[in-house]
């Protein structure tokens, strides 16, 4: 892989998606079941609108284990307005950003629209090949 590798080259095109309303129960087994770290949460328009992380669903979980009840939605435990990378953007780039931040996977944009998920293994993976 060359130097001038970008995102979209190994960026994950498929990947669970979530929405606001989605109740927690449902999104922490879905993340479980799809063993990803996080996922994009989007409204009816496609939208990002935040990220769900396996971390963020641990509150909601340790409640739910004590009150023997799941409540909320995704809206409610999400990180909203999520940092992003561009489908364009260098590994370079993209190393930086996992290096300056301390998420393992990231969204992906072009052109405003969520397009993949990057994770930090993929990008670490990408330049151990360059070198």
């Amino acid at each position: 892989m060359s130097t001038e590798a970008r995102v979209r080259l190994i960026m994950l095109k498929d990947y669970v998606q979530l929405a606001p309303e989605t109740p927690m129960r449902r999104a922490a087994a879905r993340l479980a079941e799809a063993r990803a770290a996080a996922a994009p949460v989007v409204d009816s328009s496609g939208q990002l609108v935040g990220l769900l992380s396996q971390k963020d669903c641990f509150r909601p979980a340790l409640q739910a284990s004590y009150y023997q009840e799941w409540k909320g939605v995704v809206a409610d435990s999400m990180t909203p307005d999520p940092v992003c990378l561009q489908a364009d953007d260098d590994l370079i780039t993209a190393a930086e950003a996992f290096m300056a931040h301390p998420h393992r996977i990231f969204p992906v944009l072009e052109a405003g629209q969520l397009v993949g998920m990057l994770r930090r293994s993929d990008v670490l993976s990408a330049l151990l090949d360059m070198g």
